[in-house]
């Protein structure tokens, strides 16, 4: 899936030329003149970037980046203003811009920063792909072999673990066999690295 980057700002001329400039460079860009537009065409399941002007009437860049937090979406954002307000600068940085750039914007430093947001984000989407993935493998397993699950990480024998358990060995021998032939583990490192994977450790 191709990232986007958002292009969000109130003038019309500056929204024209930054997705040009993007544009010339490869990126897909999505450009509204404000938040409200904005926040109609924003795909969250898509990896990408916002590049947002901090001060516009209605809803503030600093605003639309508080209530997409609220949201729980992480989405880097690289913030514009067109005059170098400190106290919103730091105040943004702390909540985790990718950068805080100055109109009229340096093409360069603009690019730089909208590369970093882009690499980001398709991290994290490429780190919670995984988790899903893992923990579908997890959903997988009946109650019994989850129970085994913590068991198997200490590597103990089969023996052991049936009388902790008060079952037969043999029982334990089926479960450990079906857990670790669902989850494609083949030890309890590899099992331990699988459900680091997970989020479950």
């Amino acid at each position: 899936m191709d990232p986007v980057v958002y292009l969000v700002d109130d003038d019309p001329d500056v929204l024209k030329a930054l997705q040009r400039l993007l544009a010339s460079e490869g990126f897909r860009v999505s450009p509204s003149p404000s938040t409200q537009d904005f926040l109609a065409a924003y795909d969250p399941a898509r990896p990408g970037c916002i590049v947002l002007d901090i001060a516009m009437p209605g809803m503030t860049g600093l605003e639309l980046q508080a209530l997409l937090q609220d949201r729980g979406i992480d989405c880097p954002v690289v913030f514009l203003t067109g005059h170098g307000d400190i106290p919103s600068s730091v105040r943004a940085m702390k909540a985790g811009a990718v950068d805080f750039l100055t109109k009229p914007v340096d093409a360069d430093a603009l690019l730089e920063a909208v590369q970093r947001g882009v690499a980001r984000d398709a991290a994290a989407h490429l780190g919670t792909t995984e988790r899903q993935r893992a923990q579908a493998l997890l959903d997988t397993l009946t109650p019994r072999e989850r129970e085994l699950v913590p068991y198997l990480l200490t590597g103990r024998l089969n023996k052991q673990i049936a009388a902790d358990l008060g079952v037969a060995e043999k029982t334990i021998k089926v479960h450990r066999s079906r857990v670790m032939h669902k989850l494609g583990v083949r030890s309890p490192v590899e099992l331990l690295h699988f459900l680091e994977r997970a989020g479950h450790r």
